[in-house]
């Protein structure tokens, strides 16, 4: 079995939560708001978690939504996923935007968003004449179509 990934975490804000997996398997750790908001419909929003970490060189966290805010209340995060880089130090910021007709209120201690860690890999970028030619080709944007 693999060695868990270690993440150096700082609460800039008293009232901050830590991140923690809620269940044995969950591949992301909810991340809490630190202040009341109203977000009214339509509204985006920056949402302090009063935590800051370093998250390790190869690696990035993502800011993603939580599948309960967006069904039951239409909440999402606006850059969904947001991407928290190694040489990132500030502090972690959710922006939130609400996608339903009603006013949303956030409060102090509200699970708003998860955040899940990746490898990533270095791209070495070639610049060449011209591209293989595939199936697909140039289709994209729905060119499948739906059925």
């Amino acid at each position: 079995m693999s060695e868990n990934l270690k993440i150096r975490i700082k609460k800039i804000k008293e009232n901050a939560i830590l991140p923690h997996y809620a269940h044995d398997g969950d591949a992301g750790v909810d991340l809490y708001s630190t202040e009341d908001y109203v977000l009214k419909p339509g509204q985006r929003i920056l949402v302090s978690t009063g935590v800051i970490i370093a998250v390790p060189q190869g690696y990035e966290a993502q800011i993603r939504p939580k599948s309960g805010l967006a069904l039951n209340h239409g909440i999402s995060v606006c850059n969904s996923p947001g991407t928290i880089d190694s040489g990132y130090r500030g502090e972690i910021g959710v922006i939130a935007i609400n996608h339903s007709k009603e006013e949303f209120k956030i409060e102090k201690g509200t699970k708003i968003a998860q955040l899940v860690f990746n490898k990533i890999e270095k791209a070495e970028f070639e610049e060449v004449k011209s591209l293989d030619n595939t199936k697909r080709g140039h289709g994209g944007f729905g060119s499948t179509g739906l059925v």
